[in-house]
């Protein structure tokens, strides 16, 4: 594995949520890479290829990437506004993706299903603001 696609997968592991490419790309940078964004972007496709990160769309269609957590199929519960992100199971939701497919004739089902709210930090923060 290239050293330079060992630093995107270190940084992802340092971070508690889900970053940009531009993101990682910036803390890189800061600490002294000399790391391209084209390289970021690059080792983050073949670490999402290989199952090793995670990636989703954010409400504004920006992909953002995590290091997973575990190598079963999950779901995320994700923070509007820091970014924290919890993996969650849906047994229910791939009963129903299961379900939705067969009653149209699909077979080889697979779905994405992400859960964007407000995390209880943020909340707080929020309240004692206002």
């Amino acid at each position: 594995m290239s050293t330079r696609r060992e630093a995107v997968r270190q940084a992802l592991n340092e971070s508690t949520g889900f970053r940009s490419a531009q993101d990682l790309y910036a803390d890189l940078r800061s600490e002294g890479s000399k790391i391209g964004l084209t390289t970021v972007y690059r080792a983050l496709q073949a670490l999402s290829d290989s199952g090793e990160i995670d990636v989703l769309r954010t409400d504004e269609g920006e992909a953002v990437y995590r290091a997973c957590l575990t190598e079963s199929h999950h779901h995320h519960l994700v923070c509007r506004r820091c970014g924290k992100a919890i993996e969650v199971e849906g047994p229910t939701v791939e009963k129903w993706a299961e379900a939705v497919g067969a009653q149209h004739g699909f077979s080889d089902i697979s779905h994405t299903v992400e859960v964007f709210g407000t995390c209880a930090a943020c909340r707080a923060a929020l309240s004692s603001t206002g």
